[in-house]
């Protein structure tokens, strides 16, 4: 299977300036764009780098563009202006990013640059003479959000996001004449500017470059994985814990976990298919979502920190007891779980779970607990109760903790002090 064939069966290529097979064929020099309006990325920019990482394992030279300068603009969206963030602000978030994507990339091979190292020099008189005159307004109106903005009187469009498509296709003339960069990666929401750059190097240089559009990664709901959306899974451990994100990718429901599978792991192809044939055989032990879960938190936040996230996961809601986890394994359940903290002398002579439970944010009142406990709804170290007047002992915490469940999926841990 040649690499081409492989990203299309993978689901990595929606859109292309050329056949695929063409622009795969020689060796190319691709480049992917980022967006420092933040100081990390989130899921949905990982499967677009993991992209470049499969072209970077394929013998295709990486570059990886910083947008210093685009980011304090920041691509039109389909309402309202981007937020301008100062010089201080993307220049952080741009060394964290950096980082980032080290850590992701390993030892793949790659360059970084900064786009705010020439545009910040650009001067507007010949800039206007020899970029602004290869775009026509009548072009760019028709774009779809710049025509979605111009067509709501309450949504205007400024001339700084106007002129959005113009930098990133400089941003392309540029990178080709100073590192010959001739293939340009990006989601396909970005397909238009991606073109921009495209057409620029033809009617500048007279050369063809060229483009692939990768198709957008979805939730469940049909929401794309971004910030914008309101339901960014981030990559950075202090915005999203590694428990956090290994529980978001073990959580999936079924629909789609094959494409994840695809998309966001480097298990090959043959791989996937027979794990996908044993999770269908049994879907309960969601094997799909566990695997998937291990090696896309490997990726991002290495072995040490997946091995913590899965057997904190497994303490919580499988059946690994307290007293066999890790110190470290611990620490993060009792961070990451809701907690209620017992004295020896509140369970001396026994403390009301009932009480507990409302304590720990498990039921909204003791009636409402005590109806719970009697449906069986509860268990208390993997036993279920039954007596609604059921008391904690010593006993109950013999290694310092005790684990309440209520279903599959509401904890509490309970902490002897």
């Amino acid at each position: 299977m040649t690499l081409a064939d492989e990203l299309k069966a993978r689901g990595l290529i929606e859109l292309s300036s050329a056949p695929p097979e063409v622009i795969l064929a020689a060796p190319r020099t691709a480049y992917l764009g980022i967006d420092p309006t933040s100081d990390s990325m989130q899921v949905g920019n990982l499967a677009v780098v993991l992209l470049m990482k499969r072209l970077g394992e394929a013998s295709h030279k990486l570059v990886f563009l910083v947008g210093g300068a685009t980011g304090a603009i920041g691509d039109p969206k389909e309402r309202g202006e981007r937020t301008l963030l100062d010089e201080k602000v993307v220049a952080a978030n741009t060394r964290a990013l950096k980082a980032q994507l080290k850590k992701i990339l390993g030892n793949t091979s790659f360059k970084m640059v900064d786009n705010a190292d020439w545009l910040t020099s650009v001067k507007l008189l010949p800039f206007l003479r020899d970029v602004g005159k290869h775009f026509t307004v009548n072009d760019l109106i028709k774009r779809e959000i710049i025509k979605k903005r111009l067509d709501t009187p309450d949504e205007s469009i400024s001339y700084t996001e106007f002129t959005y498509a113009l930098l990133q296709g400089f941003d392309y003339l540029t990178l080709h004449e100073k590192y010959g960069v001739d293939l340009q990666i990006g989601g396909s929401d970005q397909w238009t500017n991606i073109l921009s750059g495209v057409d620029l190097v033809r009617k500048r240089l007279g050369k063809q470059v060229y483009a692939l559009g990768m198709p957008l990664v979805t939730d469940a709901a049909g929401k794309k994985f971004g910030k914008s959306e309101g339901n960014a899974i981030w990559l950075d451990a202090k915005k999203t814990s590694p428990f956090r994100f290994y529980q978001f990718w073990i959580n999936l429901p079924d629909e789609g976990i094959e494409n994840y599978l695809k998309v966001y792991t480097l298990l090959p192809l043959t791989d996937i298919s027979a794990l996908m044939e044993l999770h269908r055989r049994n879907p309960g032990e969601r094997q799909a979502q566990e695997t998937l879960a291990r090696l896309v938190t490997e990726i991002v936040h290495g072995p040490a920190a997946t091995a913590q996230a899965a057997a904190t996961s497994d303490a919580l809601f499988g059946n690994t007891p307290f007293s066999e986890l890790s110190r470290e394994a611990l620490a993060v359940a009792l961070a990451e779980a809701p907690s209620v903290v017992l004295t020896k002398k509140n369970v001396a002579d026994g403390s009301p779970l009932a009480e507990a439970l409302v304590k720990g944010g498990l039921t909204s009142s003791r009636s409402d607990a005590r109806r719970l406990i009697e449906g069986k709804g509860i268990t208390l170290s993997g036993q279920t109760i039954e007596n609604p007047d059921q008391k904690i002992f010593p006993g109950d915490l013999s290694s310092g903790y005790a684990l309440v469940r209520k279903g599959k999926q509401g904890v509490l841990v309970l902490v002897l002090k």
